[in-house]
């Protein structure tokens, strides 16, 4: 029961900073496409930077979780291919909805109800890509 609520403290902190960084407006989403101005690049190169130092912090100084549990981040392949046509896909698909996943939540979080719609399909396209995945490029 403590980790849910930690879990949800957590997850309404990230509701509240993608609506106040305006992260998951669709019209800066739309900016962002258009390559008409920074603040999604900012807000994006800003967590990959983040993710980054904490990643190779908690391998460094093999920090522990707020439970006392070992963190470990496992190695993984180098690969090309398949990054590139998921992050293809990927994109088109955050271009045609304006929303990656993490907004999507926040998103119906906030009262904007159609994106249950979105919701659904993004559920269906992970499924797919479960059922497909032995047959993909990995």
């Amino acid at each position: 029961m403590k980790k849910l609520a930690l879990y949800f403290g957590i997850g309404v902190f990230f509701g509240i900073t993608m609506i106040k960084s305006e992260a998951a407006s669709w019209f800066r989403i739309y900016e962002m496409f258009q390559f008409k101005s920074f603040h999604m690049y900012g807000i994006i190169g800003s967590a990959v930077t983040l993710g980054i130092l904490i990643i190779q912090s908690i391998k460094r100084f093999k920090i522990r979780s707020f439970f006392g549990e070992e963190i470990h981040v496992p190695s993984k392949d180098k690969l090309i291919k398949a990054p590139l046509f998921g992050g293809v896909i990927f994109g088109l698909g955050w271009a045609l909805t304006g929303a990656c996943p993490g907004p999507i939540y926040v998103l119906i979080g906030a009262g904007y109800f159609p994106l249950l719609v979105v919701l659904g399909f993004a559920v269906l396209g992970t499924y797919c890509y479960g059922v497909l995945k032995p047959k993909l490029p990995q």
